[in-house]
């Protein structure tokens, strides 16, 4: 049986925790920033969980990830 192949731009872009969730980059930073709030710009930094509904199509491109 051939192995699965991992989808490139997933692997770039998302990380699998050891429990299973997904985690990304935030989203609404690449640009626009003078109009938005500083507390939006605080909270968006780092990364964040991603929903389930959206994580399961991740985790579907990435299969071996844990």
């Amino acid at each position: 049986m051939p192995k699965m192949k991992t989808k490139s731009s997933c692997k770039k872009r998302f990380k699998v925790t050891a429990t299973g969730k997904v985690l990304t980059g935030q989203a609404g930073k690449r640009h626009g920033m003078i109009k938005r709030h500083k507390k939006f710009i605080r909270d968006a930094r780092g990364t964040t969980v991603m929903s389930a509904p959206d994580a399961k199509i991740v985790k579907s491109m990435m299969p071996y990830d844990r």
